[in-house]
Parts: structure tokens; C-alpha cells; sequence
């Protein structure tokens, strides 16, 4: 074997070392993107979808290159890797992959427009003494305009640091607002259970409880309350699931107010002081080299 030193760029990311940590960035992928795209030199927007509702598949005119819009979006979902604060808008033109519009495209663009404004963002992980994992997870219910099925979103910190998140259509139609927040949580928790078990794995086995972040009031009682109602056998595995894990220590489920729900990111387009809070938040940041 030999030491190749520190660690400087690896599949397409950037790693440099700073003051506050490691920086992890696609600063010169994004500029391929861009550049593909023929896009290098348009004008940036502050945000990289706007606050209305979802985009319906059937909505506009198909576009001429179905392929170039399959190629764009498959080079925006490897760059979700370090800038996450484009998952869900990403998630969203995916949906669209088999027969992609005017319109969908159009909201490619806009993802494009937003990254020509931020090419030197990126993920900072701080060094940190791993103690704890902390989850905030969030649903938009019945968001889909075509199949009413409800987006999911979590984020998961480890320590201080953001290590695993998510944004995705639900599989199935949820009949309440309680029951797709529900589902959130359970993600969030499934997500939570496997890297405690990696942390023990790796010989840093986790001592304190996961605690997961729910801004649903309904949601929270249900995982605290194993009781089955006829309203709930619909979720009866994850509420099972989730209720298993707040029994044993593992998990408790708290609530958060929408302020400071930061899984909102992953679920919905969100005002533009929101939105640049929560990318801050969630670590997506530039540094000084």
C-alpha cells in the first residue's frame, strides 16, 4: 500500500481542508453542468424552485430532446451528493423522466439558473466527538397533482454534522395529513436505526437516544401511543415499527416548531429568507480556504 497524503478530490468532489473542518464541493462539475447546458453565462435566481404548487405531468408541450433533458437531470442527481439544497427540486424534475415538457424543463432551467449563483457552495463537515444522531423529518401532503401522494423528507445530523437526507414521492396516498407525516417519521427513523448500527460496527456505538423532529402534533402522539384505532390501521408496520423503537430507548420523537423545520427543504419550495436559513442550517455554506 502506499500513502497518497491527504485526501484533495475523489469522483468528481473537492475535499479542502479548513479552519472549520472538511469543505466537500462540485464547484468544477457544476460548471460542466452549466456548461453543458449552454447556461455558463445566465442570469442566477436566489432560489432554486418557486413557492407554487408542483408541476403536473401532463402540463406543456413535450420537448424537442427528450435526451438532453435526461442527461441534464442525471448530472443534477449526481450533484445532490454535496449540494442538497437542490434535492427536492431535483426529486421533482425526475418524476418527469419518461415523458419530459416544456414546462419541466423550464424547471431544469431554473435549478441551473440558482446554481450559477452558488458554484461555490458546498458541505462542511466539522470534526466533531460522535454522541448522538438528531432527525428532523418532514412531509407535504397530497402535493402531487397527479397522484395526490405526499412528498417525504429527512435530514439526519450526526453530531453537528449532516450526514444522510432525503427527498422522495411517497409510495402510497396517505388519507390525512397525520398519516404522510407519520410515514416521514418512520423513514426518518429507519434511516436513524442503520447508521446506528454502522456506528457500532465501525466501534462507535451511540450511548444517548436518537432524537427525531416532527412538526405534526398527530404524528408525534401516535408514535408515543401504541394503541391501534380504526383511522390508523392503514400505517399499522410503521407504527409498529416506529412505537418498537421509542419503547426499547432507541428513539424519541419531539416536536419542533415549522420555524425551525429544516426537512422543509426536502418536501417544498420555500421564500427565499427561509430557504437560505435552511441551507445554512443544514450546512451548505461557502468557506475560506
Amino acid at each position: 500500500m502506499k500513502d497518497l497524503g491527504d485526501l484533495h478530490h475523489f469522483l468528481g468532489v473537492a475535499v479542502q481542508r479548513c479552519s472549520a473542518g472538511l469543505f466537500l464541493s462540485q464547484r468544477q462539475y457544476t460548471l460542466d453542468v452549466l456548461e453543458r447546458a449552454g447556461m455558463a453565462d445566465c442570469k442566477p435566481c436566489s432560489t432554486h424552485v418557486d413557492t407554487n404548487a408542483k408541476v403536473s405531468s401532463i402540463d406543456g408541450a413535450p420537448v424537442s430532446d427528450p435526451t438532453q433533458y435526461r442527461s441534464l437531470v442525471g448530472a443534477l442527481q449526481y450533484l445532490t451528493f454535496t449540494r442538497l439544497d437542490i434535492s427536492y427540486a431535483v426529486q421533482q424534475v425526475c418524476l418527469h423522466m419518461h415523458d419530459p415538457r416544456d414546462t419541466h424543463l423550464s424547471a431544469v432551467k431554473r435549478i441551473l439558473r440558482y446554481l450559477r449563483g452558488t458554484t461555490e457552495h458546498g458541505l462542511l463537515l466539522r470534526p466533531f466527538v460522535p454522541s448522538a444522531l438528531c432527525v428532523y423529518t418532514d412531509a407535504d401532503w397530497a402535493g402531487c397533482p397527479d397522484t395526490r401522494k405526499s412528498t417525504s423528507g429527512y435530514a439526519v445530523f450526526l453530531g453537528d454534522n449532516l450526514v444522510s437526507w432525503s427527498s422522495k414521492r411517497q409510495n402510497t396516498v396517505s388519507r390525512s395529513s397525520a398519516e404522510a407525516e407519520y410515514r416521514a417519521v418512520a423513514n426518518g427513523v429507519a434511516e436513524a436505526c442503520w447508521l446506528r448500527q454502522l456506528m457500532q460496527e465501525l466501534h462507535c456505538p451511540l450511548t444517548k437516544s436518537t432524537l427525531v423532529y416532527c412538526d405534526n402534533v398527530s404524528a408525534i402522539y401516535l408514535s408515543n401511543n401504541p394503541v391501534q384505532h380504526q383511522r390508523t390501521k392503514q400505517v399499522e408496520i410503521d407504527l409498529h415499527f416506529v412505537c418498537e423503537k421509542v419503547a426499547i430507548g432507541d428513539v424519541r420523537v419531539l416536536h419542533v416548531p415549522t420555524t425551525s423545520q429544516f426537512a422543509d427543504i426536502f418536501t417544498k419550495g420555500l421564500p427565499t429568507s427561509v430557504f437560505s436559513e435552511f441551507r445554512s442550517s443544514l450546512n451548505v455554506c461557502t468557506v475560506d480556504v
